[in-house]
């Protein structure tokens, strides 16, 4: 099937991205948008972020061959049964959700007989909001579809050419795979980042201010991923706990092993794990999914 309209639900940084990057890169496809918030759907208006800002969902959907759910993975289930009666039989239902698994099942149990593809766009910042979205967000950056094994193989293809326009590289993975591989690349590392802030935070208290004044560059990266979305993030640990707590552990097994290098002071292990992690951050570079300029060519360096 062609895709001609789609409806975003949800206007901030990744439903706006989508319309915006819709608008510059396949004007010919209509595009509808909604937010439950009117402070968000104003916003959406004035910046352009769909064709037509819709007051409610069921007008936003009805209609349209793609309905992409851009809200926090807990809030799916309930967003996907108030839109049920509205979306047409043909149409296409995805999502943007960082775990998949839970996501699948929440829309197979508000949507039966829908057509479901789960797309994970695995590319953001750490800003929300109306304001936060970009045409150019998805350029270069994967997005992972986690089709149903007896999903329509015609609509894969169109949801996956649909991506592929908005510039994202398509993969196809199944979703208890992506949570484990995410589990791994993003939400350990946020964990990671939410805790180390929050360590410094407490410390603040103690060393006045110390650890804020002088925080170094890697301290300075570690509070630009938290301060990302906190509902977001606290729907994801709750939906993806079973990988995330996989991953933890081997995680805590690690830090142990380097915790006992120290204490002995066995630099050789020291020594090559930095290596091995070295190489990790070149292939990254390589692979075109960061920068090697200075503070990694971020403008705002704070």
């Amino acid at each position: 099937m062609s895709i001609q309209s789609v409806a975003i639900i949800g206007l901030g940084l990744l439903g706006g991205s989508i319309g915006l990057a819709v608008r510059e890169q396949t004007p010919e496809i209509a595009t509808k948008g909604y937010d439950r918030d009117p402070a968000v759907r104003d916003a959406a208006r004035k910046r352009g972020l769909a064709g037509t800002i819709c007051d409610n969902a069921a007008d936003a959907v009805r209609g349209a061959d793609l309905v992409i759910l851009c809200v926090p993975v807990g809030a799916m289930e309930q967003a996907a049964r108030d839109l049920a009666e509205h979306i047409g039989p043909d149409a296409i239902v995805s999502d943007v959700g960082s775990s998949k698994q839970s996501v699948a099942e929440a829309l197979a149990r508000a949507l039966p007989g829908h057509t479901i593809i789960p797309a994970h766009p695995v590319a953001g910042t750490e800003q929300s909001g109306p304001e936060a979205g970009f045409a150019s967000l998805f350029t270069n950056r994967w997005c992972i579809l986690t089709p149903a094994k007896d999903a329509n193989e015609g609509a894969v293809r169109s949801l996956s050419a649909f991506w592929t326009k908005l510039g994202a590289n398509v993969e196809l993975m199944d979703a208890a795979h992506h949570d484990l591989v995410l589990a791994v690349t993003s939400h350990i590392p946020h964990l990671i980042a939410f805790t180390i802030v929050g360590t410094a935070s407490d410390l603040e208290e103690v060393t006045r201010s110390e650890v804020i004044k002088y925080s170094a560059g890697g301290f300075r990266d570690f509070t630009r991923i938290a301060a990302s979305d906190p509902v977001m993030w606290r729907d994801v640990f709750l939906n993806n706990k079973g990988a995330v707590l996989e991953m933890l552990g081997r995680f805590s097994e690690d830090l142990t092993a380097l915790q006992r290098a120290i204490r002995s002071g066995d630099g050789e292990t020291l020594h090559e794990l930095f290596s091995r992690t070295r190489a990790i951050r070149r292939q990254v570079i390589e692979q075109g999914q960061d920068d090697d300029r200075p503070d990694f060519g971020r403008e705002d360096h704070v």
